[in-house]
């Protein structure tokens, strides 16, 4: 299935829609353009989309409608090296603490760069730890007695194991079809110009859009909407613990993204909460600490057979009081005693 999000400019969820998942997205873009202005009208939006979704047709379209339709698209970067001149003379501008972007304007188009530290840690620790196992496998391979298509074969896996991120560092000298494989016809070796590029672009976004003299902070946050949907409708899978799997009918189809819908209303009115009451917390630490207050039944027999039932919620600790006194949250009163009566044979 394909989805839409109709979000305000400060990520507050009006609605949604949902497409058949049985043809590419590509295709299903242009009649999701139409949905969208039929049912809610022509208004001045921002399309958020990942990498893949638009093609360049689409694009023109979009820039060529009355009024035109804003996209802001994530971009391979690969067409980093296109731009990378372009970039060179422009100022980093902080947007976070660990986050800074900066702008380029090309055939009518803006181009944000962005680059986060956090990120490039994560992607430098991944890329270390694919090579070092790629590494270790071709090394195996060498000393491997395989004729030329068993070693393809074996690379074939090792490849798709590794990822194209590490695999194409390696350059890899294979055998002539008339050569055994031997070590001194199977070499490998790391190729340097295409790891120091790929160390210089680790941690780096590039986003495109057609949004005219956009403030790259905003660009910046409205890309992370995208995120922040992504991640709450993974969230049934997690705190809800509700996985998509075998789904058989269109209702149920539906019913999963009303629920997931719902998830990310609730995440997203607890951000706002947080941003005015308890500013530097996320919702995900607020349900973290919170999941320590329990609900639990002790059960009391009684000398006549009956059992006494106390629903009780564990006492909030010191830090959960201090914050739900800080997002002026009031705690019900515990429940009252239930009663029930002795089985009578």
């Amino acid at each position: 299935m394909v989805i839409a999000l109709v979000v305000t400019p400060d990520g507050l969820p009006l609605a949604y829609e949902v497409m058949a998942g049985n043809t590419s997205d590509k295709t299903t873009l242009r009649d999701f353009l139409a949905r969208i202005e039929a049912q809610y009208g022509k208004a001045r939006r921002t399309w958020v989309m990942d990498r893949g979704i638009p093609t360049e047709e689409i694009l023109a379209e979009m820039r060529a409608s009355e009024p035109p339709v804003q996209y802001l698209v994530g971009t391979p970067r690969g067409r980093l090296g296109q731009l990378e001149q372009g970039f060179l003379t422009k100022p980093w501008t902080d947007v976070r603490d660990t986050v800074q972007v900066k702008l380029v304007e090309q055939d009518d188009e803006l181009y944000v760069l962005a680059r986060s530290g956090a990120r490039r840690d994560k992607e430098q620790a991944m890329r270390r730890r694919r090579l070092k196992k790629l590494i270790k496998r071709l090394h195996e391979l060498r000393q491997q007695k395989l004729t030329r298509d068993q070693l393809l074969i074996k690379l074939g896996a090792a490849r798709k194991e590794a990822g194209p991120a590490a695999w194409r560092i390696i350059d890899i000298q294979l055998p002539d079809k008339d050569q055994a494989v031997t070590p001194e016809t199977f070499c490998f070796k790391l190729n340097w110009p295409k790891l120091r590029e790929a160390r210089r672009r680790e941690g780096s976004y590039l986003l495109r859009s057609n949004v005219a003299g956009g403030d790259p902070a905003q660009l910046w946050a409205f890309y992370l909407q995208l995120v922040e949907v992504e991640q709450a409708f993974k969230e049934l899978k997690g705190d809800l613990a509700i996985r998509p799997i075998h789904h058989q009918t269109d209702e149920r189809i539906e019913a999963h993204i009303f629920v997931a819908f719902l998830a990310y209303c609730l995440q997203v009115t607890l951000k706002r909460r947080l941003r005015s009451l308890a500013p530097g917390l996320t919702p995900r630490s607020v349900l973290d600490k919170m999941a320590a207050i329990q609900m639990v039944d002790v059960q009391l027999p009684t000398t006549d057979g009956r059992t006494v039932i106390l629903s009780r919620y564990t006492e909030p600790e010191l830090d959960q009081a201090i914050l739900l006194q800080r997002l002026k949250i009031s705690l019900p009163a515990q429940p009252p005693p239930r009663v029930i009566a002795a089985d009578v044979p």
